[in-house]
């Protein structure tokens, strides 16, 4: 069996981490990746002076922007799914009145969701038809998926429900498709062991995923799929990685002296990862809040590694900022707004 240590541990979904999506991903997905990217790099190259340290930091955006493209791949393919299942519609109403002797309801299949003006707001949207395009995702839509679920959404009585009304009232529209994700595809256990086994950052990505789903039934207008992170967190996200790799012998210099009361040969990777990552982020980000730095690695080591990651993760940074702060390292400025 391979573990996947990516695979977040099931909680409750912070939903109050909203994702805009003039940059469809947010700075803790950002950290995330980052981290990914670093413990990829950590794994997979040996360190052993091979390798020259701009290699390692080439190799590590590499990854960086693989896993980010990857994520952003993903999320347009689960709309890309349902807007097939939508479309389905027609059909299935074309198959059922062509049958040698169709039967009334053969003749009356309704068509209404193929229409829906939610769904025709993604399929008229550029950006969405480019990165299908640019990605060539629909080499990855199974057609007999697209039966199934659609099949089991129309036996809904959320869907008969629907297609009785005859006007097409905006929430209402929204409101099926959002039945269609949340209660038949990620309800359908089967179908997430499919895209599980095709696409491999499903478990990375999965509670992101249903952020962006959520942020964008809340807000589904002019969504760039071109532009799944700005310039301005893209820039961070590079900085972060850079700059760990390049102070990474400063930063173990602060780090381990704290491991006092830790089994040093027992620290999980992903956590030592962090904490080079959150002391990067406390001596070299001025515009990033130490609390934040803090809360969030600490959120992240929760999510992705053991039980006592958390509390690790919290009582050597919070060690390291008292020091630095009586030091007088730490220094933050406001952010412009």
């Amino acid at each position: 069996m391979v573990i996947n240590l990516f695979l977040p541990q099931r909680k409750t979904i912070n939903y109050l981490c909203i994702l805009f999506f003039k940059s469809m991903i947010s700075r803790r997905n950002i950290r995330v990746k980052v981290m990914q990217a670093l413990y990829t790099l950590e794994t997979s190259f040996p360190a052993d002076g091979t390798l020259s340290s701009n290699t390692i930091i080439q190799k590590g955006l590499k990854i960086l922007n693989e896993k980010i493209e990857n994520s952003s791949d993903l999320f347009t393919l689960m709309l890309a799914y349902l807007t097939k299942i939508a479309q389905y519609a027609e059909v299935d109403a074309r198959n059922r009145s062509a049958k040698y002797l169709p039967t009334d309801a053969d003749k009356k299949v309704s068509i209404k969701i193929a229409g829906n003006t939610f769904v025709w707001e993604l399929l008229e949207n550029e950006t969405f038809k480019e990165k299908i395009k640019e990605s060539k995702l629909d080499q990855y839509i199974d057609q007999s998926w697209i039966k199934k679920l659609y099949q089991q959404l129309e036996t809904s009585e959320e869907y008969q429900k629907y297609i009785l009304e005859e006007s097409r009232d905006s929430t209402e529209e929204k409101n099926i498709i959002k039945y269609l994700w949340y209660k038949i595809i990620l309800n359908n256990e089967n179908f997430i062991e499919f895209i599980s086994d095709e696409w491999s950052t499903w478990e990375d990505d999965s509670d992101m995923l249903f952020m962006l789903f959520e942020n964008l039934f809340k807000n589904p207008k002019n969504i760039n799929f071109l532009r799944f992170i700005s310039a301005e967190k893209k820039e961070f996200a590079v900085t972060l990685l850079e700059t760990v790799l390049e102070k990474e012998d400063y930063l173990l210099g602060l780090i381990q002296p704290k491991f006092k009361n830790w089994d040093s040969e027992r620290i999980a990777i992903i956590d030592l990862t962090l904490l080079k990552m959150g002391v990067c982020e406390l001596l070299y980000f001025p515009t990033i809040p130490t609390k934040v730095t803090i809360n969030e690695n600490i959120e992240i080591a929760k999510q992705y590694s053991t039980e006592q990651s958390g509390q690790f993760v919290n009582g050597v940074l919070d060690n390291i900022l008292k020091e630095l702060t009586k030091e007088g390292t730490i220094r933050k400025i406001e952010r412009k707004k």
